[in-house]
């Protein structure tokens, strides 16, 4: 007996063993009889036994052949979820996704967001930047980033200035944004300052000490578009780029800072913070890429994913 490598041959077996006769085989598989006839004299050759015998009606297995059968069947099926495999491969997504991400994992959903990301594509490789939200702009714009979060809408009244090849009037359309959710900043003091915030207004508050953050933070964007038009500047005592260190600095007295309101809640409930009475700068949570890049297959299936996670 010599190996079987030929699979036209198991074919041809299988073929005749379901239609009993040579020529309905030989019809099925878009072959000439003696080509079929061949190849069965073939595998009988190989295998060193007889697999069928002839009746008036046609050819039937022999016991031999009838015990080949299955294995033959199994060995075709094998080819075929092979090949299955390999065309689906080729429609598979793949590629990366570079997410920029603001503020906590929790406030934005990311672990949700990621996860029905991975299921949904697991051959995309994502690539997470933590940055502050003129950052992830700058960089959507840019191409470093594929999509982001993003605080407030792009080219809205008092969007930052990007540092990127996009002509500030036409921000608005260069980008597409999805808001996720609204939400509200609050002006947070330390505990004892009672005094000095309650009943203030925005003026009054910016002789107060204040934390500043750079320019990138959407902190800096909200803060200039109040105290700007009304020709004041806040009274910056520190500068800092990390909300967890504005809160923890805000705790320890050193000044004013904006806070998302549940946490200013929060705080004043857990801490003694006050929270100041008369002013609040409503925010919206979006996300974003490149109007250019929105149908592109990996951005897309960032977008379904964040879709199923904030509908």
């Amino acid at each position: 007996m010599t190996p079987v490598s030929d699979l036209q041959t198991l074919r041809a077996f299988v073929a005749v063993a379901r239609e009993g006769n040579v020529s309905r085989a030989a019809a099925r598989l878009h072959l000439s009889q003696p080509a079929v006839s061949l190849q069965l004299k073939s595998l009988a050759d190989h295998t060193g036994l007889t697999l069928f015998t002839r009746t008036p009606h046609g050819l039937v297995l022999t016991r031999d052949g009838a015990a080949l059968l299955p294995q033959a069947e199994k060995a075709l099926l094998s080819l075929a979820d092979f090949n299955q495999a390999a065309r689906s491969l080729h429609s598979t997504l793949r590629g990366r996704l570079r997410i920029g991400t603001v503020l906590d994992p929790e406030f934005t959903r990311l672990g949700a967001f990621l996860k029905e990301l991975v299921e949904s594509a697991p051959q995309i490789e994502t690539e997470l930047r933590q940055g502050m939200s003129g950052d992830v702009l700058t960089q959507v714009a840019q191409g470093e980033l594929d999509v982001g979060f993003y605080l407030g809408l792009p080219g809205d009244s008092t969007s930052e200035s990007l540092q990127a090849p996009v002509n500030r009037a036409n921000v608005a359309t260069v980008f597409e944004a999805k808001v996720l959710s609204h939400f509200t900043y609050r002006v947070l003091a330390p505990a004892g300052w009672g005094e000095q915030v309650l009943g203030r207004d925005w003026k009054a508050l910016a002789a107060l000490p204040w934390l500043a953050t750079p320019a990138a933070s959407a902190h800096h964007r909200l803060l200039a578009g109040v105290f700007g038009p009304l020709g004041v500047e806040p009274h910056r005592v520190a500068l800092v780029d990390q909300e967890a260190s504005m809160l923890d600095l805000v705790r320890s007295g050193v000044g004013l800072s904006l806070v998302r309101d549940a946490i200013a809640i929060r705080e004043a409930q857990a801490r003694g913070l006050v929270i100041a009475d008369r002013v609040s700068l409503d925010c919206d949570l979006s996300f974003i890429c490149l109007q250019a890049r929105r149908a592109d297959p990996v951005v897309a299936s960032a977008w379904t994913a964040l879709d199923r996670v904030w509908r």
